[in-house]
């Protein structure tokens, strides 16, 4: 008797396609917005270091937001040409 309740609880639930498909979706759908937010915070973070001139803490922002873009990249957030796009325009307002 106690086998059967136990198989009762650890079995999996049989779910229909479509709405596994729209768990799986709204589960990547986050993932997704905190990488850009991430990537949003990193920019935000190298733009305010910039007024300030000190050249090591432009670096280090920078390196954060090449590390961050990257990342996005790795996981199909962000197109490569976009990513490339960004760090080259960030790179000339370094210049």
């Amino acid at each position: 008797m106690a086998k059967d309740s136990a198989d009762k609880k650890t079995k999996k639930v049989k779910r229909p396609t479509p709405l596994k498909r729209d768990i799986q979706n709204n589960k990547k759908r986050l993932q997704n917005r905190e990488l850009k937010s991430r990537v949003k915070t990193a920019l935000r973070s190298f733009e305010e270091a910039l007024p300030k001139g000190d050249d090591t803490l432009v670096k280090e922002k920078l390196n954060l937001a090449y590390s961050v873009l990257d990342k996005a990249v790795k996981k199909g957030v962000y197109k490569l040409n976009k990513a490339s796009r960004t760090k080259s325009r960030l790179t000339a307002k370094v210049k």
